[in-house]
């Protein structure tokens, strides 16, 4: 199985409760993916992180092999979801794949 965790930061120029509405569409459309894109194993996104936290929030995603999640990277349903919920909002994104 292959880990897939995105941490993402959100732009500044939102309030607080822009944030948490931002997060929240972010949280329900990723995870809404489970059952649509073939080979994801779980997908869940943490979006109340603590004080100490210098993210906004993350994904924590295991998919069966590394042909999966090269398949989750292009599948239409993911892109809708980066392309409408999640890339106009974030300014940094950081990445980090494994092997379990």
């Amino acid at each position: 199985m292959v880990k897939h965790i995105i941490v993402w930061t959100l732009k500044e120029e939102y309030s607080d409760a822009e944030k948490e509405n931002i997060k929240k569409n972010i949280k329900e459309g990723l995870e809404g993916l489970k059952g649509k894109v073939p080979g994801i194993v779980e997908i869940k996104v943490e979006i109340n992180g603590l004080a100490s936290s210098n993210a906004d929030l993350m994904l924590d995603s295991t998919f069966e092999n590394e042909d999966a999640l090269k398949g989750y990277s292009t599948h239409p349903e993911h892109v809708k979801v980066a392309t409408e919920k999640v890339r106009p909002f974030t300014k940094i994104r950081s990445c980090f794949d494994f092997e379990v």
